[in-house]
């Protein structure tokens, strides 16, 4: 007589349990493969617009100081390239200012941010202060025309990998504290 608490289990069933526990590890990866042959890509939850196409900007030369601007520094360091409308003045210094407060928010991380300002230099009250933190320099080619704003006492913004690929772009009007949640998640 066979005793009733002992369970036997038959060769069907453990190739079963096999079988579902190779799936739950094996599905997620057929879905991964899926998702990329469809072209789908995840978006972040970043504030600035994604630069789509991406582009390299290690052949745009930029000046500052009569020198060509290294988009490939010796240390891995982005560039936050601030690109000032017709006229900056008030508003638009305000906005550097705290495009440079976002830098110095990022504290032992900060020397892993370069600001580099594109243009005229601004004449608005206190403006001195505000652009000691800026390397200024010219774009001769005009490579960044088409994120340059229009409007008068403006300023956008791109910011570019330490491999010279420009990441994302934040339009005039764009919000700082926006820009600086980016920085701290880029820069760690």
């Amino acid at each position: 007589m066979t005793d009733p608490t002992v369970r036997t289990t038959t060769p069907r069933s453990g190739r079963l349990k096999l079988v579902l526990i190779m799936l739950v590890f094996l599905a997620p990866i057929v879905a991964a493969g899926l998702l990329t042959l469809s072209g789908w890509q995840p978006q972040g939850k970043g504030n600035g617009q994604p630069i789509v196409p991406q582009r390299s900007l290690g052949g745009v030369r930029v000046e500052v100081d009569g020198q060509p601007w290294a988009w490939r520094d010796v240390e891995p360091r982005l560039t936050l390239v601030a690109l000032p409308g017709p006229g900056c003045a008030v508003r638009c210094v305000h906005t550097l200012g705290l495009m440079r407060n976002a830098r110095i928010v990022l504290n032992r991380n900060a020397d892993r941010l370069r600001l580099l300002y594109l243009g005229s230099a601004p004449t608005a009250d206190g403006a001195d202060s505000v652009m000691a933190a800026y390397k200024t320099g010219s774009d001769p080619a005009d490579a960044f025309g088409e994120f340059r704003p229009t409007e008068p006492d403006s300023v956008a913004a791109v910011l570019v990998e330490s491999n010279a690929t420009a990441l994302s772009y934040y339009p005039a009007g764009f919000d700082p504290n926006g820009l600086r949640k980016d920085l701290q998640k880029v820069i760690r």
